[in-house]
This record gives structure tokens, sequence and C-alpha cells, in this order.
């Protein structure tokens, strides 16, 4: 029996880690503290009102582990490691696998202005990170506007006779043919980039001045140009609820509405508001916003780029934070927790936008309650069901087959649970196999899948579904509680002999199948095992429930199949064949004009291609046939 009392005495007054584990020995929480003996006996002390999360979590603890370190921030960091590498449960954890999109300024000659999302590369300069794409794409517009900077793709830049058609409506200045010079270019790129880091004043400043020197010579046209420029840039500053004093920086606030937590993070770059994302933890109902707010901090910034200030309500440790982000950042990073002025009206506004997404998320937490307790009402699934999972098959007349598996659970989507399956389709009979190539795995490996016919949708499912729960079967995963089909009565009948054959006989199977006129609204459910298809009405929660799965499913295997097709479009099928590397397949395709008039030429013609044995000619002939 574990022992509190015990354990609490022989940890010393020292900052450090402690973590909590159960009677497997599995981490249920990791902690810091600045006293290790007093906050771990601070949980097991008598405490009204404490979180049930946290009794929970007491009333498994077998034991607890301790590790000393030599400051708080030292603590932080690695409670920070041990929380993304053990993922506790009772952790506040948080969920946030998107990488930031960036507006970037290439270094080419005439550099080029674009999106980019990806690892940095030291000759670009890059202006962000942006929140979403829309507000990076919102900024290439309005420096296109105000300084007609190219966007477009070096292939393209380089093959210009003529300007393009943002020359004509006064978006470029067409470096590409020469309409403007390097200098004039660069000085450009320079006032981009300066409004990009928070000079809007001066650049403002800058185009009043040319607009009146070209005024005193008299030279209307340009000044009319200017005289956009500097409205353009005006409209622009007149949307911003505050105006900041430059710099970057990131504030958090956090908001909760029915055990719902929402943290609002606001991104401000050059003094402009870019935008702002919600986030939801787990397991952070009824914890104050300064842990809260902490934790988010450590688990962002430990994957994203650490901004100059961090404007937070509350948090726990000030100090080692800051420290901590410092040292993440390479530099001083300032943490702001009684905001003033510009930044006290940034916070109120995350503040409120992070109430508002939380009473948005609960609001349709229980959309999604009331549509599962109707689904289980409609066909029949005991009151616990939760977990559902949806297959779908998608291909172009049997080309690139791919199977999806969506898994829907806890009334939202679990992404990280989705499957998709390449399906493997039958060698064509004329074309035989190479006879030096062996089976892959060598001598003893299970014999490969001999593959579908192309386009055949049944055999596709069962290949999908016995692939999918013969591991779940082995212990690999957990069962769902429905599963759903898309398709009619035949892509069912093969569910059914799939989970006969693993003795999943207690699992139910629908059919999702549209109805007469393909229309949504009208789809009939086929239960395995039951009597005729089950029409719901069209504004049936049910029924809106099954149609979001499909929709979902639907779109997971349209992804994979455009993905697996454009990939098989894009390779060459000279790069499969044994033997024939990139100065044969280059001697190849400039003999014969191309892929054409290689599948064309027989193998005598391809045996005269200097380097191409007839041996080797035999084998491309077959493989290409």
């Amino acid at each position: 029996m574990f022992n509190p009392a015990e354990t609490i005495a022989g940890l010393p007054h020292l900052p450090g880690v402690y973590r909590m584990l159960n009677a497997a020995g599995d981490v249920l929480y990791v902690g810091k503290a600045l006293d290790l003996r007093k906050r771990v006996a601070s949980y097991f002390q008598k405490q009204e009102g404490a979180s049930p999360r946290i009794e929970l979590m007491l009333a498994q603890v077998a034991a607890v582990e301790t590790t000393v370190t030599r400051s708080e921030a030292e603590a932080l960091l690695l409670e920070s490691n041990l929380i993304k590498a053990l993922a506790p449960r009772y952790n506040i954890l948080f969920r946030d696998d998107k990488s930031y999109p960036y507006l970037v300024v290439t270094g080419h000659r005439f550099p080029r202005l674009g999106f980019h999302r990806g690892p940095l590369e030291a000759r670009h300069r890059y202006f962000g990170p942006f929140p979403n794409a829309g507000a990076v794409r919102e900024s290439i517009q309005l420096i296109q506007k105000v300084f007609h900077l190219r966007t477009c793709e070096d292939t393209v830049f380089a093959h210009r006779s003529r300007p393009c058609l943002l020359h004509q409506i006064r978006r470029c200045t067409a470096p590409c043919v020469g309409l403007i010079d390097e200098a004039s270019y660069a000085s450009d790129v320079a006032g981009a980039a300066l409004l990009l880091s928070g000079g809007e004043d001066e650049v403002i400043e800058q185009f009043a001045a040319r607009m009146d020197d070209a005024a005193g010579r008299m030279a209307y046209e340009e000044a009319a140009v200017y005289r956009d420029r500097v409205a353009a840039l005006r409209k622009v500053r007149e949307r911003q609820f505050v105006s900041g004093q430059g710099g970057d920086a990131d504030v958090i606030a956090c908001g909760q509405a029915g055990g719902v937590v929402c943290v609002n993070l606001v991104m401000i770059r050059g003094g402009h508001h870019l935008g702002d994302r919600n986030f939801f933890p787990r397991n952070a109902d009824g914890l104050p916003e300064a842990e809260i707010l902490e934790a988010f901090a450590l688990q962002h910034y430990r994957e994203h780029a650490v901004p100059a200030t961090l404007v937070a309500g509350a948090v726990t440790a000030g100090e080692a934070l800051e420290q901590w982000l410092a040292e993440r950042a390479g530099r001083t990073v300032r943490l702001v927790t009684r905001a003033r002025n510009a930044q006290r009206a940034w916070l109120e506004m995350a503040r409120r936008n992070a109430g508002l997404g939380a009473a948005q998320r609960l609001g349709m937490q229980a959309t999604q309650e009331a549509r599962l307790t109707a689904l289980q009402r409609a066909l029949d699934l005991p009151d616990g069901a939760q977990r559902i999972e949806c297959f779908d098959v998608s291909h172009t007349m049997g080309e690139a087959m791919v199977a999806s598996c969506v898994v829907y659970d806890r009334s939202t989507f679990q992404k990280s649970d989705y499957r998709r399956f390449n399906i493997a389709v039958q060698r064509d009979p004329a074309r035989p196999a190479p006879a030096d190539r062996e089976p892959p795995g060598g001598e003893g490996a299970p014999a490969p899948r001999t593959g579908v016919t192309p386009g055949d949708d049944y055999a596709a499912m069962r290949d999908a579904l016995t692939r999918r729960y013969r591991r779940i079967v082995a212990g690999e995963g957990r069962l769902p509680d429905l599963v759903l089909i898309d398709g009619g009565a035949g892509q069912l009948a093969v569910a059914g002999e799939v989970f006969a054959d693993l003795g999943l006989t207690d699992v139910p199977v629908v059919a999702v199948a549209k109805g007469p006129q393909r229309k949504p609204g009208l789809e009939q459910l086929i239960a395995l095992g039951h009597g005729g298809p089950l029409v719901l009405a069209p504004d049936d929660p049910a029924l809106h429930l099954i149609q979001s799965i499909r929709d979902e499913a639907h779109r997971f295997a349209i992804e994979g199949h455009r993905g697996r097709r454009a990939r098989a479009r894009s390779t060459s099928p000279l790069e499969a064949i044994a033997g024939v590397g990139a100065k044969r397949r280059q001697k190849l395709l400039a003999r014969f004009g191309g892929l054409r008039g290689l599948l064309a030429a027989s193998a005598d013609e391809l045996a005269s291609v200097e380097g191409v044995s007839r041996t080797l000619a035999e084998r491309i002939y077959n493989e290409l046939h």
C-alpha cells in the first residue's frame, strides 16, 4: 500500500519535478515545484472543494518519483520535456500539430513575395508567423497593392517575354521583362520589409514626400500612384482595433464556459493584429487561469517561435517562465502580466474571444451529444455507445484505389486515429512479372497480397476492413461501438463476411446507401442482420450525424486517392525497372521522343539504344506492356 507520509518525509525542500505513478508504473501526472516536499504534501492534505480530477488521480497513485533541479527554471524545462514525452493522463494537454505560415521575401536578384510553410532558410527573409493562411494572403495583397512586388514562381519569371495581367492591373512592376531597374525594385522591397516590421508611419511619410515631389514637378500621374498607396495604408491602419508601437508580441488569455476551457492566442507583428487562434486543452476544467496559461506557454513555445513579448493575464512562475522563454528564443523575452495601454486592450480582446470560443464549443458539444443520443435511439444502440468508424473507397476507373477509415469519438472527430489503405490491384495477365525480381520479404516471408480487380469496390472494402480489424482482434486497438459503410447492400454483405471470419459478431454494422435520387436527406440505412432499410427524416439529428461522418470519410478517401494518383502520374514507369538508371532513362526517352514513342517501340528497337542489352530490352518491353 502507498503511504504518502513516508514518501513526503523523504522529500527535500528543494526545487524539482515530481511524477505520480499508478500501480502499473504508468505516469499519471508530472509537475514542478519550488519546494518538492511542500508541493507534494499539498496533494494529500484534506481540502474542501478539491477538483474531482485530482481526487480521481490521487485514488490511483501508487508511487511518487522526484528529480531535484538547480532552479525553478530548470524544473520548468524538465517538466515541459516530460509532459511532451509521456503525455500524462491528468496533465493539461494542448494539441497544436499544425505549422504556422509565414510571408517570405526571397533572396533573389528581384525578390519574390510569397506564402511559406515549413523550414526556414537563411537566404530568405521571413515575416510572421501568422495564425492562419488567410492572414498571410491578405498581407500579400496589401504589399502587392502598395509596392507592386512580384509573386510569380521562378520558372514563370525566367521565361516571360511580356508583362502579365498583374502588371496591367497595377499589382506588379514587371521586373521579368525589365520594366523596372534593380535599384528601384530593391527600394520597393526595402519599403515592404519596413512596413511588415511595423514602420507604417515611416512608409506613409516617404510616400507623402514622393507625392509632393511629383506634384511639384507636375508629374501628376506619378503623384496619383503615391496618393493611392498612402490611402491604402491608411485604410489598413483604420481597421486595426488598437495601434501598437511596433514590435512583435503574443497575447494569451483564458475563458471557461460550462466545463469547456479555451485559450485564445492573439498574434501581433509590427504593431498590427494579424489574427488569433483558439485552443481547447484536455484536463483543464476547474483549474485556475494562471496554471492553464503556463501549461499553454510551455507546450506551445516548445514547438513554435517565441516573440519578443508575451502578454498573459497571469502565470504561476513568471520569472522562471520568462527565463525559459529567453533560452528557447536565444534572446531576451519580456513576459508582461500587468498589461497597460495598447497591451491591455489586446488582452481584453483576447479574454473576450476566449470566452466566446468556450461558449461556442460548449454549444457544439451539446449539439453533437444530442445527435449521438438520437443516433443511439434510431439504431437501438446502448447508451454508452461513443466510438463510430466509417469506411469509404475512392478511385478513378480503378486507378489509385484508396480506402479510408475515419473515427468519431467523444463527440468529435479523432483525426489521430484516421487511417488510409492503399488497395493493391491485380497485375495485367498479359504483363509478366520480371524474372529477376524476388518477392518482397525474401525467403520464408508471407506471400504478398495478390490484389483486387481494378474498380472492384467490394473487394477493396473487404481488403480495408480485414486489414483494419485483424489488428484490433490481435489487441492493437479498440473495437468501435458502430461501423458505418458508405455503400449499399453489396458492401454490407462484404462487411458481414469479414466480421464473421474475424469472430466479431457483436459489433453493429450499418451501410449508408444513397437514396433513389442520390440526394442528401434521402439516405437509406441498412443494418447487418436486420430487415429492410431504415429511412430517417431529413431533419433528424441522427441522420445529420451520419451524414457528417460519411462526408468526412468521403473527403479523407478522395484526398488520399488524389495524392496517390498525382504521385503515380508524376513518376516514370521506367523508374521501377531494375537496371534502368537516370542515364539510360534519358537515352531511351531521347531516342524515342518520350514515353509514347517508347511504348510503341519493339524489343529489337529498344536493344538498339546505346547501353541497353538484349536482356534488358526484353525486360523493359515486358514491364511497359
